[in-house]
C-alpha cells in the first residue's frame, strides 16, 4: 500500500514540476503576475504536503524551505529576478532528482546549497550575511508567525477582501490505511483564515462495534479567509479522491453585512440539510403565522392573502435570477499499461468484427447480417471512444520547450520568445512520447543555426528578440506540426555545394529547392564551420527524419534566406488502428497505409513498355517512379495484363506501388513483428484479415528511403570509377 502511495506521488509530482517550471517561467517575465505567484506557491505546497504524506519526507522539508524563501517575493519585498528564477529553477531539478533517490545524501548537499543562495538573495541591501541554517530559521519563524490562526483583518493578493466558505469534509472510512490524518489538513485549513469547525459524529457506531482503523467523523466548516477557492481546495488535493467534499462560497464580508438574518429552515435548506418539501411538513403540523394572527383578530384573511401574493412575486423574481449550479466533472486516472491492454482488447474485438462480417456476406442469412451490422456499429463506436481516451493535447509537449529556449537561450546569448499555437490539438499519447526527442533536435537547430544575435539581427533591421514558434492544426486523419523561426533561414547555394563536396549529388545536377532542402537529412550532413556544444557534428535531422517515418510520418523543409525556416510535420492521429488499402499480389495480401495513398490508377503491358524497361510512368503530365511490390517480395507467378498503381506521397516525392489488384479500404490493427522479423525492413507490421490469413503492413517510408539510399550509393560508386 506504502509503494503505491508513494507511486501515486511521483506521478503527480512530475506533473506539479512541469506546472511549476511554467509558472517560473511565466513569472520571471511578469514578475508582477499575482496569479503566476499564486501558481508556484500552489505546486510547492501541493508537492509539501503530499510528500510528507507519501513519505517523502526530504522532498517535504526541502519544498517549505523553499516556500518560505519565495514568501517575500509574494509580500513584495524581493523582486524576481533571473538569478531568483535559475535557482527556484534547480530546486525544481533538485526534487526531480530526489524522486528517484539515487544519492540521498548528496541530494541533502545539494539542497543546502540552493536555500543558502536563496537566503542570500533575499537579504535585504546592507545586511549582514547569514549562514543557510540561520536564514532558514529566520524565515521558518516569520512563516509560522505569518500562518498563526484567529480572527484575521487582512487583504488577499487581488486586493479582494475576507470571503466567507461553507465547507463540507467527509473522509473515506479507509482513509488512516493510506497515513492520512484529516486533523492535520483541517489544522492547515485553519491557516488560511478565522475558521470555526463542527465534527458531525452521527455515524459514529456503538463502542463495542468501534473499528480504530476506520473514520466515522466528518466535519462542517466555516472559513473566512482572503485567500481564493483554490488555496481551500489545495489543502485537500491529495486526498480529493478518497472523501467526499464540497467547497461552497457563501460570499465576501461587506455583500453578507448588508444581508437581513437568515431562518434556521433557511439556513437548512441552503446547507442541503433539509428540503423545502420537509420544512413545510414539519412547519405544516403547526398553525402558521398568518392563521394564529387573523384567530387573534390583528389583521383580515384578505390582508394575508395580499401580503403572501407579494411575497411569493418576489420570490418567482429572485429564482429568475438564480443560475443553475453548475456540476462538477468526475476525472479517474488509469495507468497507462491498463489503457494500452484495453486498446488491445479493441483491436483483437475489430478483428473477430471483420470475421463475422465476411461470415455474414458469404452465408447470406439476413438475420446474421443485421447481427453483423449492429456489432459493426457498436465496435466502431467504442473504437473511436477508446482511441479518444488514448489522445493527449500536443500542448503537454509544447510546454516542456519554455526551459529548453531559456536555457539554451542564454548559453549562446541570444534573446528567442517562444509562442504556441494550436495546443489544444490532440495526438495519440504514443505519438507524443516518439515526438519530444525530435522536437528537441529541430529547436536546438533552429536555436544555433537559425536564430541570429541580437547584434545581427538589428544591423539586419530587425527586432533584436527573436521567436520560435510552434504550431499544430488538423489535417484529415493527421496532425501538421510546425517549427517555425524568424531567424536567417536557409541557403540553398551552401547546403548544394555541400551536397556536391559529399557526393549526394552530381556537379551538374539540377535539384528544384525542396529537393536541396531534402540533403539535409542526409546521414552526417552539416553545413556548420565550427562544432559547438548545442549542433554542427552532423547528428541530428538524419535521426530526427528516421523517427518521423517511424511513425508513420513526413517531414518537409520550407525557407527564404534572410526571413527563417519552418519544418512541417505530418503526423497521424494514431498509431494502435489506422485505414490501409487492402491489396493483392497472386495470392499474398498486402496493406498500404492509406494515410500516404493519393489515387490508383491502372497500368497496362503496353504502358510498361513505352520507358525502354525503367520503371516510370505518367501522371498528371510529370514522371513518378513505382516499384513492383511482386518483385520486391519475390513473389511468383504472372502479372495480370492490366494492373493497378498506387500511387504515395512522401517526403521524397510521389512514388508508385504496383499490385495486382486493389480490393479496397481496410480498418487495421496493427500487430507488431516478433523479435526474428526485427530487421525487415520494408514491413512495419502486420494484421490480420478477416479470413483468420496474415496481411504484411508495407513500411513506404522506409522503403523509398532505401531505394534513395541506393542511388545516391550508386552514384558515388560510378563518380569513384570516372575518377
Amino acid at each position: 500500500m506504502i509503494d503505491g502511495l508513494m507511486e501515486t506521488f511521483r506521478i503527480e509530482a512530475e506533473e506539479l514540476l512541469s506546472e511549476l517550471e511554467a509558472a517560473l517561467l511565466v513569472l520571471e517575465t511578469a514578475s508582477e503576475d499575482s496569479s503566476a505567484i499564486g501558481r508556484v506557491f500552489r505546486c510547492l505546497h501541493t508537492i509539501k504536503g503530499s510528500g510528507g504524506m507519501a513519505g517523502f519526507d526530504d522532498i517535504a522539508a526541502f519544498a517549505h524551505e523553499i516556500e518560505n524563501v519565495l514568501e517575500s517575493v509574494r509580500k513584495g519585498d524581493v523582486p524576481v529576478t533571473r538569478d531568483l528564477i535559475d535557482r527556484v529553477l534547480s530546486a525544481a531539478d533538485l526534487i526531480h532528482t530526489m524522486l528517484e533517490d539515487p544519492d540521498p545524501e548528496a541530494s541533502r548537499i545539494k539542497s543546502k546549497e540552493i536555500i543558502a543562495a536563496l537566503g542570500a538573495i533575499i537579504l535585504p541591501a546592507g545586511s549582514p550575511r547569514e549562514s543557510g541554517g540561520e536564514v532558514r530559521e529566520k524565515l521558518s519563524k516569520e512563516s509560522r508567525c505569518a500562518g498563526q490562526e484567529g480572527p484575521v483583518e487582512k487583504i488577499g493578493l487581488d486586493g479582494s477582501k475576507l470571503t466567507t466558505y461553507r465547507i463540507f469534509f467527509r473522509p473515506n472510512g479507509d482513509i488512516f490505511t493510506r497515513g492520512v490524518n484529516p486533523c492535520l489538513l483541517l489544522s492547515e485549513l485553519s491557516g488560511l483564515g478565522e475558521c470555526q469547525r463542527v465534527a458531525c459524529v452521527d455515524a459514529l457506531p456503538d463502542l463495542d462495534e468501534i473499528n480504530p482503523q476506520e473514520c466515522f467523523t466528518s466535519w462542517n466548516i466555516i472559513l473566512s479567509t482572503p485567500e481564493g477557492i483554490d488555496a481551500i481546495k489545495d489543502v485537500f488535493i491529495f486526498v480529493e479522491d478518497d472523501c467526499e467534499l464540497t467547497i461552497e462560497p457563501i460570499g465576501d464580508h461587506a455583500s453578507l453585512q448588508d444581508l437581513p438574518p437568515k431562518k434556521l429552515g433557511e439556513m437548512l435548506v441552503e446547507r442541503g440539510d433539509l428540503t423545502p418539501e420537509q420544512v413545510e411538513e414539519v412547519l405544516g403540523k403547526q398553525k402558521r403565522l398568518g392563521e394564529l394572527l387573523i384567530d387573534e383578530g390583528v389583521v383580515s384573511s384578505g390582508q394575508v392573502q395580499a401580503a403572501l401574493m407579494e411575497q411569493h412575486h418576489l420570490h418567482e423574481i429572485r429564482e429568475k435570477k438564480k443560475d443553475p449550479r453548475e456540476k462538477t466533472a468526475a476525472s479517474v486516472r488509469v495507468s497507462a499499461e491498463k489503457l494500452d491492454s484495453m486498446v488491445d482488447l479493441v483491436g483483437e474485438l475489430v478483428t473477430v468484427q471483420a470475421s463475422l462480417r465476411q461470415l455474414a456476406l458469404s452465408k447470406k442469412i439476413p438475420e446474421l447480417r443485421l447481427v453483423s451490422e449492429q456489432v459493426d456499429r457498436l465496435t466502431a463506436e467504442l473504437r473511436d471512444n477508446t482511441m479518444s481516451l488514448r489522445m493527449l493535447p500536443i500542448g503537454t509537449t509544447f510546454g516542456k520547450f519554455n526551459r529548453l529556449i531559456r536555457d539554451l537561450s542564454q548559453e549562446l546569448g541570444k534573446e528567442i520568445s517562444l509562442t504556441t499555437e494550436g495546443s489544444e490539438v490532440e495526438l495519440d499519447k504514443t505519438v507524443i512520447e516518439r515526438l519530444h526527442d525530435p522536437l528537441v533536435h529541430m529547436i536546438r537547430n533552429s536555436i544555433d543555426h537559425g536564430v541570429e544575435t541580437p547584434e545581427v539581427r538589428v544591423a539586419c533591421g530587425k527586432d533584436r528578440k527573436g521567436t520560435l514558434r510552434l504550431s499544430a492544426e488538423h489535417s484529415g486523419a493527421h496532425v501538421l506540426v510546425k517549427i517555425a523561426d524568424d531567424g536567417a533561414g536557409l541557403d540553398p547555394e551552401a547546403i548544394l555545394k555541400r551536397g556536391v563536396e559529399r557526393g549526394l549529388v552530381p556537379h551538374d545536377g539540377e535539384l528544384s529547392q525542396r529537393e536541396i532542402f531534402s540533403l539535409i537529412f542526409a546521414q552526417g550532413f552539416s553545413t556548420a564551420t565550427e562544432v559547438t556544444s548545442v549542433s554542427g557534428r552532423g547528428v541530428g535531422m538524419d535521426v530526427v527524419k528516421r523517427a518521423i517515418d517511424s511513425l508513420g510520418g513526413s517531414i518537409e523543409i520550407s525557407s527564404l534566406k534572410g526571413a527563417g525556416t519552418t519544418i512541417t510535420l505530418k503526423l497521424p492521429l494514431t498509431l494502435a488502428i489506422i485505414d490501409g488499402l487492402l491489396v493483392k499480389v497472386g495470392d499474398c495480401h498486402f496493406v498500404l497505409p492509406l494515410s500516404f495513398i493519393e489515387e490508383c490508377v491502372e497500368l497496362t503491358a503496353q504502358e510498361a513498355g513505352k520507358n525502354n524497361g525503367r520503371q516510370l510512368t505518367v501522371i498528371r503530365q510529370k514522371l513518378v517512379p513505382y516499384i513492383r511490390l511482386r518483385d520486391l517480395f519475390s513473389i511468383n507467378g504472372e502479372s495480370p495484363p492490366i494492373e493497378q498503381i498506387a500511387i504515395a506521397e512522401t517526403s521524397d516525392g510521389k512514388v508508385g506501388f504496383v499490385v495486382d489488384k486493389v480490393i479496397g479500404q481496410y480498418q487495421t490493427v496493427i500487430k507488431n513483428l516478433g523479435k526474428i522479423y526485427r530487421n525487415v525492413k520494408a514491413i512495419s507490421g502486420t494484421t490480420i484479415l478477416g479470413d483468420g490469413s496474415v496481411a504484411p503492413i508495407v513500411d513506404i517510408p522506409r522503403i523509398v528511403n532505401l531505394l534513395v539510399q541506393e542511388e545516391i550509393n550508386r552514384k558515388e560508386i560510378t563518380q569513384k570509377e570516372a575518377v
